[in-house]
């Protein structure tokens, strides 16, 4: 897979979080399980945070070798620790299960997102 392929289904895998949170908040919580989010503004940021990224996504995938510097703060930090931060809340504050699917995808982005960044670099 190539850094702008991998920087193309990024940003679509965030632009379908994005909208639904920013959209409909409360029914997204409810589909994974999770109460309606109080106040429901933090969610909606949540929402706008995850269009960023994809946005952020789709301009680096235009030229992914000049905007690697993207890709490792948004594909291997922010969704690297992403996926920590939903398996630390799920064990600690016992979030829902479904959240743990966020980790898993996030995570395995993440690793996807290292590898082809470090194959590029060697």
């Amino acid at each position: 897979m190539s850094l702008r392929t991998l920087a193309l289904v990024s940003g679509v895998y965030d632009l379908l979080l994005g909208l639904p949170m920013l959209l409909a908040a409360p029914l997204v919580a409810r589909f994974f399980g999770a109460p309606e989010p109080v106040p429901v503004v933090n969610a909606w940021l949540n929402g706008v945070f995850a269009l960023a990224l994809a946005g952020g996504y789709f301009w680096a995938a235009r030229d992914a070798e000049a905007r690697r510097g993207y890709l490792w703060a948004a594909g291997v930090f922010a969704k690297g620790l992403g996926a920590v931060v939903f398996v630390l809340d799920h064990f600690l504050n016992g979030s829902p299960p479904a959240f743990l699917l966020f980790a898993a995808t996030d995570g395995a982005l993440a690793a996807l997102t290292l590898a082809l960044l470090r194959r590029r670099a060697a």
